[in-house]
């Protein structure tokens, strides 16, 4: 992987493969954090599709997976839909000695719960993303919700808003719990409603050299942002025909 904007580290103008270290510069949380900062993730075709056969790793790559591992290991919370969690069927997140003690240098805690969001609460309290993982996982949901099954399982309940999930509220939440670094992996669902909140403050986009045509939705699912909010360029890294953009929240 290499970096075409800005220019790769060492201000040589070289096209030489960047490292770990060159990455975590590239994608650290900015410091201090006063409050919750939300990281999106996605993958799409070149011709806009999300997914193909409704799961996003027909899109993917060794240097988006790099990515995406590498965005876990900087966070200090998972945000993702329930219809995500099912699709993909989700499990804790893992680790190994590297990465573990990356988050250590870091000052993170070892292991970082996935944080799902459902109105509803309808997730199943026998999936792996109760059973197969270090930390129990966190419900983000309604008061409304039914979440008692899932409590007797493990997980952690924040009910935040009546009818709906309140997304600014349910951040703040995740805040106090010193979970501010929040990298949400999806759905187009979620990305929309966050979108929507004006609580996006980057997107990490790779863009997959591939023509899906029709039938595929968008990264994003849900109601219009209007007016447009306006993004910053932030980096351009490519490999074999990938490109990883990444943009920060408009400062001017």
């Amino acid at each position: 992987m290499r970096s075409v904007w800005p220019p790769s580290p060492g201000g040589s103008g070289e096209a030489r493969p960047l490292s770990d270290d060159d990455l975590e510069r590239v994608y650290g949380y900015p410091e201090p954090l006063a409050g919750p900062f939300v990281q999106v993730n996605f993958v799409a075709s070149a011709d806009g599709a999300a997914a193909v056969d409704e799961l996003s790793a027909g899109l993917s790559h060794p240097a988006d997976k790099r990515v995406f591992l590498l965005a876990r290991d900087l966070a200090d919370v998972v945000l993702v839909g329930a219809g995500t969690a099912r699709a993909e069927d989700y499990r804790g997140a893992r680790s190994n000695p590297e990465r573990a003690a990356r988050r250590a240098r870091l000052g993170l805690a070892p292991a970082l719960p996935i944080a799902v969001v459902t109105r509803s609460g309808a997730l199943d309290p026998g999936s792996r993303l109760f059973t197969d993982t270090a930390v129990p996982p966190l419900v983000v949901t309604t008061t409304k919700a039914d979440t008692g099954a899932l409590a007797e399982a493990g997980a952690g309940v924040i009910a935040a808003g009546e009818d709906d999930v309140d997304l600014p509220r349910a951040l703040a939440m995740l805040a106090e719990r010193g979970l501010r670094r929040v990298d949400c992996e999806g759905g187009p669902v979620l990305f929309a409603a966050l979108a929507a909140a004006d609580r996006v403050d980057q997107l990490c986009l790779t863009v997959s050299p591939l023509l899906t045509g029709g039938g595929a939705g968008r990264i994003a699912a849900g109601p219009a942002v209007s007016p447009p909010r306006r993004l910053d360029l932030a980096s351009i890294l490519v490999e074999d025909g990938f490109t990883l953009l990444r943009y920060r929240r408009a400062t001017g």
